[in-house]
């Protein structure tokens, strides 16, 4: 019988759970397995730093719908890591990280390159692993694929001693499926819940369906439309779930919350009956709790039994998949004609909806020579591209104009860090999510300051020539931080201006990328035409925008979503 070491095991259970692609960067904890990557069919993205290569499978992950992997070295290479792995954890995204670890007779000994990858992750994952026994790799790999796509996704990590990736065994034994007694996600809503809920639904005469990043994740947009359309509920989405419902749909108010737009946020205020779907009432979204849908009882549809109650108390909680669940509501619905009375009798309502929609709708003041405003950069991208697009974003101001002004009708079209609001997220990501989908446009909407957080990842668009379009909204200043200086601190800008900064041009053509610049309205549909043609190498398209634009609407910290600053 051929014996194979531990790093050729590790790459056939991969294998065995279809991973094709994994990122990473290799060490001397993981040569063994850099090794077996030699004649292996995995392919293998080479970073340049192991914090890009977790955004990168996180970006993978998030626009395909499958585990993203990731495989670092020990030490600083696992520690690299934390950042990205805390981002997927906050948003729920489905990944396996594999650090190496030095041999286990020298674990505790403050070895070379030695870290407590386990102990330091514990608070950020899903769940992870010390490697102790190599006959205990396969089943460890298998349940991390499990723990990691099953339930509320999350990260999990795999910390391998090097001794264990050097001993051999036999032929490969893969469990055909794994069963973890303490770990039994319930995917079936409660029918007595459903018809509860249905009931109080259908009784509410103002109703606010509220979607999260759940939708996306379980793949549920098709079943919130056509529960949402049966029923004639207006519609908004927290960040996460953009894409969830479409963007350009008449029942869509467009996304709530801290930038959420006025006919979304009133109507939450305003509903007799908020139905929660696959979101959990996070604080950018609440406001102030005390007066958050005060006039509401809530619905809240959920896989995560903590999610449940944790923020808002809810009247009407249903533990399982949104996308089950959703069928299962869409199936005990009455009968056509009473849908359409149902429905008659939300027009008072929907009237309100469209007044809030049409007198406080967003909008900018673009002079034809004037200074560039960034919401009409992401208007032409919008335009340009019709919405065919995968748009990643960075964090800050240039997250929320990417959430408010591109519509967004396909769910994995829109990427980005909403929990953790990484800066630096954004452009890995969008390299993942390029890997992932080679021939689609994948454009990253980023701030001069965040897009620096991880520049150094544009050698590895350009090594493996992926046409990622970088749209650069830069006001040589940390932008939402300074919105924040401009209101609540009296104009005192601490250390929020970045005016010395990289020529992004003349970075460009230092990394074999290609650098474009627009400083007027007039060139940006050019320069937006000149970079989307470009379909073999990145592209960096500087737009030098208005310093003083902010984001509004905006609800103060710690205020009622009623209470909206408008410009």
């Amino acid at each position: 019988m051929t014996k194979k070491n531990g790093a050729v095991i590790l790459l056939e259970c991969l294998i065995k759970e279809g991973v094709d692609t994994v990122f990473g960067f290799p060490g001397g904890a993981v040569l063994p397995i850099y090794d077996a990557l030699y004649d292996s069919p995995i392919k293998h993205i080479l970073v340049r730093h192991e914090q890009g290569a977790v955004h990168m499978a996180d970006g993978y992950a998030r626009a395909l719908g499958r585990p993203g992997v990731v495989i670092v070295t020990s030490g600083p290479g696992a520690t690299n890591t934390v950042t990205g792995i805390a981002t997927a954890y906050m948003d729920s995204i489905p990944m396996v990280v594999i650090t190496g670890q030095v041999p286990t007779a020298l674990i505790g000994n403050d070895a070379f390159q030695e870290a407590d990858i386990v102990g330091i992750t514990r608070p950020c994952t899903k769940h992870n692993y010390l490697v102790k026994d190599l006959k205990d790799l396969p089943r460890i790999i298998k349940e991390s694929f499990y723990i990691a796509t099953t339930g509320r996704p999350g990260p999990v990590l795999v910390d391998i001693p090097k001794d264990v990736l050097t001993a051999v065994m036999g032929e490969l034994k893969y469990p055909d499926k794994i069963t973890i007694e303490s770990y039994q996600p319930n995917y079936k809503g409660h029918p007595g819940q459903i018809k509860k809920a249905l009931q109080l639904i259908l009784s509410a005469k103002r109703p606010v369906v509220y979607a999260g990043g759940g939708v996306v994740l379980s793949n549920a947009a098709q079943e919130l439309t056509a529960f949402a359309e049966k029923l004639g509920i207006p519609t908004t989405t927290t960040l996460m779930g953009l894409g969830g419902f479409p963007g350009t749909h008449d029942l869509f108010m467009g996304m709530l919350g801290m930038h959420g737009t006025f006919c979304a946020n009133m109507a939450v205020t305003n509903t007799d009956c908020l139905i929660a779907i696959g979101a959990r009432f996070d604080d950018r979204v609440t406001g102030k709790i005390d007066e958050f849908a005060p006039y509401a009882d809530i619905v809240h549809i959920d896989i995560d039994p903590t999610s449940i109650s944790k923020n808002v108390s809810v009247d009407i909680p249903i533990v399982g998949d949104v996308k089950e669940v959703l069928k299962e509501m869409v199936k005990a619905l009455p009968q056509a004609k009473a849908l359409k009375e149902h429905r008659k009798g939300l027009s008072e309502w929907q009237a309100q909806i469209n007044e809030w929609r049409t007198t406080h709708a967003l909008s900018y003041n673009q002079e034809p020579n004037g200074k560039i405003k960034p919401q009409f950069v992401i208007e032409k991208l919008y335009e340009l591209t019709k919405g065919n697009a995968i748009i990643t974003t960075e964090v800050g101001q240039n997250q929320m104009w990417a959430a408010q002004f591109f519509k967004y009708d396909k769910p994995r079209s829109f990427l980005t860090s909403g929990g953790l609001g990484t800066m630096g997220f954004g452009f890995p990501a969008a390299i993942g999510a390029q890997i992932a989908f080679p021939k689609s446009t994948v454009a990253v909407i980023a701030g001069d300051g965040s897009l620096q957080m991880n520049i150094q990842e544009l050698a590895t668009a350009v090594q493996y020539k992926l046409p990622v379009k970088v749209v650069i909204l830069n006001n040589m200043v940390l932008g939402m931080v300074r919105q924040w200086q401009e209101l609540f601190f009296d104009k005192r800008y601490s250390h929020t201006c970045i005016s010395v900064a990289p020529d992004f041009v003349k970075l460009a053509d230092a990394y074999g990328a290609v650098g474009l610049r627009a400083k007027k309205p007039s060139e940006v549909e050019q320069v937006l035409k000149e970079g989307l043609a470009v379909k073999d190498r990145p592209v960096l398209m500087d737009f030098r925008i208005d310093q003083f634009e902010g984001v509004y609407p905006m609800v103060p910290a710690g205020q009622p979503l009623n209470k909206m600053l408008l410009v």
